[in-house]
């Protein structure tokens, strides 16, 4: 038995098969662990959502921004779904659309496997949190997306503002909690999310730090696992694994083995991106 973590899938159908063709995934006794952002850009975000969704007896998938987003405009009147990219239109006309989308909408924001010794996220921890804390706080939001709110969390979903502070409530707690989970990248050391701020680290601001590294962050008893920035690239270090090798951007797609006490990285080439087309004057 093996137990792979994935990095960001964003519709890299092809690329996805490769790696599981590379990693020798057997579905009789192996186990995959998507870090989210299953969906959109790719082109083939269909394809990978019926692909995991097919896995779903030997795979957890937590959620990215990409995938609450997809959620989120499925519930809204079919004209406003017609202006999203064709790649997320091909998901929401599809005939098996509810399916999936119903599927999806049961996956966590965080998994941990204590035994194990690892918790998955998509983008990060705010610097306060515990692992306790942390799941704590994703189940949470989890209960209100598998229940009968779950409409009005997708209309009061977005936003910056409020930056997460324990005493928070109602939606506006909701937000700031899928905000870290989803977008964080860096922060503050009062863990004030600077959404701006996308690049590796050495370009963020004075004052900012990427989210692993903030001074004085709660102690995790667990490695971590997760995805969301490609600028990053491949990150091992402060208990962290963060995976996402921006596939979709014509970049490496990447599976780290959990189970196993040495070090184990595969990757395969991700989606091929033309280059940009010179401009004529």
């Amino acid at each position: 038995m093996a137990v792979w973590a994935i990095g960001d899938l964003q519709g890299c159908y092809a690329p996805t098969q490769n790696l599981l063709e590379k990693i020798a995934f057997d579905p009789a006794q192996d186990k995959l662990w998507f870090c989210g952002d299953l969906v959109n850009r790719g082109g083939e975000s269909l394809e990978t959502l019926r692909l995991v969704h097919s896995l779903r007896a030997n795979a957890v998938c937590v959620l990215g921004n990409h995938d609450l987003s997809l959620l989120a405009i499925g519930e809204r009147q079919e004209n406003e779904q017609r202006k999203v990219n064709p790649d997320l239109q091909r998901v929401l006309f599809a005939e098996d659309r509810d399916t999936l989308l119903d599927w999806l909408r049961q996956q966590p924001l965080l998994h941990a496997d204590r035994e194990l010794g690892w918790m998955m996220v998509h983008a990060g921890l705010a610097p306060k949190w515990t692992t306790q804390l942390a799941e704590q706080y994703a189940r949470e939001v989890e209960q209100k997306l598998r229940g009968d709110s779950f409409r009005k969390l997708f209309k009061r979903m977005y936003g910056d503002r409020p930056h997460w502070a324990p005493n928070l409530t109602g939606l506006d707690r909701d937000r700031a909690i899928i905000n870290v989970f989803t977008r964080m990248r860096y922060c503050t050391p009062r863990g004030r999310i600077a959404f701006e701020e996308k690049n590796a680290p050495g370009s963020q601001q004075p004052g900012l730090y990427p989210w692993y590294e903030v001074p004085g962050h709660a102690p995790r008893d667990l490695k971590i696992v997760c995805g969301h920035w490609s600028t990053l690239g491949l990150f091992i270090g402060h208990g962290v694994h963060a995976i996402d090798t921006g596939a979709v951007w014509g970049g490496k797609l990447t599976a780290l083995r959990l189970d196993s006490e040495d070090l184990r990285i595969v990757q395969v080439p991700g989606r091929p991106v033309p280059p940009p087309v010179p401009r004529t004057t």
